[in-house]
């Protein structure tokens, strides 16, 4: 009883505080982008993980910063298979906020200790926007909170498709998932979300599937989403990596430049990042050991 009191103090307190960073990291050299990023624990938000622009000056009334909510493979209450994908999407001026606190130095070999489900991805939306509004908060005008994507990998693409029906989303990423049938519900992880696929239909903004080929576990439930989904512009694109994708990779690897570019486009409205997209061929299917398919999208 003593230890659940405490908890739930702790959760008080931290949702009472203007978000300051009490724990911060340098991913790799900060990412590729304009804008070197850093890994940061924030003391109102203790249960999430934000990779942001390291300087905030640049951002405001005339540059604002896109937010990415992402959940983790798993179903992990930890980014840290994650962390240079997060970062180097972070370092091209958005705000990623995922699912699980912060980790020490000293866990980073550590898989991340519980679970995590869907509604910490409605938590990062709602402490974001929150932030926006708070003219005490350093977050105070700098997100475009009009445009934000979920997003996940494995069981985090789940908590993205659980949630994707969410009318502040203006795009969803689903990495290495999809769906479950019901005949092959049996082979899912316990505490995973079990959206019906029926739920596919509800989605009203544009969605990418980045899969890693025949041999990611979740490829055939990625694909069966895809060939269900007529109603949207969608996007799915196989790299033959497997289920692990390229994430822990310099950078987050061919993965990363592909999300990044799909945001830039969808968030930013960023017309070369769409040719990655658009076009017959795609600027994507000209890249090497890339397959794609889309619908809606010229």
């Amino acid at each position: 009883m003593k230890k659940i009191f405490c908890l739930m103090a702790g959760l008080a307190i931290a949702a009472s505080l203007q978000a300051q960073d009490v724990k911060t990291k340098t991913i790799e050299d900060g990412g590729t982008g304009d804008y070197k990023a850093v890994m940061v624990g924030d003391a109102s938000l203790t249960t999430h993980t934000i990779f942001k622009p390291a300087d905030l000056k640049p951002f405001g009334k005339e540059k604002l910063l896109p937010v990415l909510v992402w959940g983790n493979g798993g179903c992990a209450n930890s980014p840290r298979e994650h962390i240079n994908f997060l970062n180097e999407i972070a370092s091209h001026g958005f705000i990623v906020i995922a699912i699980g606190p912060m980790m020490d130095e000293e866990d980073f070999g550590g898989f991340g200790g519980g679970g995590s489900e869907s509604k910490q991805l409605i938590d990062a939306m709602e402490w974001i926007i929150k932030q926006n509004k708070d003219k005490k908060s350093q977050y105070y005008g700098k997100v475009d909170v009009a445009n934000i994507a979920a997003a996940g990998m494995s069981c985090g693409g789940l908590e993205a498709l659980d949630i994707s029906n969410d009318k502040r989303l203006k795009t969803v990423m689903v990495c290495n998932s999809g769906l479950f049938n019901n005949s092959s519900r049996s082979t899912a992880m316990p505490g995973m979300p079990m959206p019906d696929k029926e739920r596919l239909k509800e989605i009203q903004v544009p969605i990418i599937y980045i899969l890693g080929g025949p041999k990611d576990i979740a490829y055939e439930n990625g694909m069966d989403d895809f060939k269900r989904i007529d109603h949207i512009p969608a996007f799915v694109c196989n790299l033959p990596v497997g289920h692990g994708g390229t994430y822990s990779q310099p950078h987050g690897g061919e993965f990363a430049r592909v999300a990044t570019a799909w945001l830039q486009w969808n968030l930013k409205g960023d017309e070369e990042a769409a040719k990655l997209f658009t076009g017959d061929p795609c600027g994507l299917a000209k890249s090497e050991g890339w397959t794609v398919e889309k619908k809606k999208i010229k």
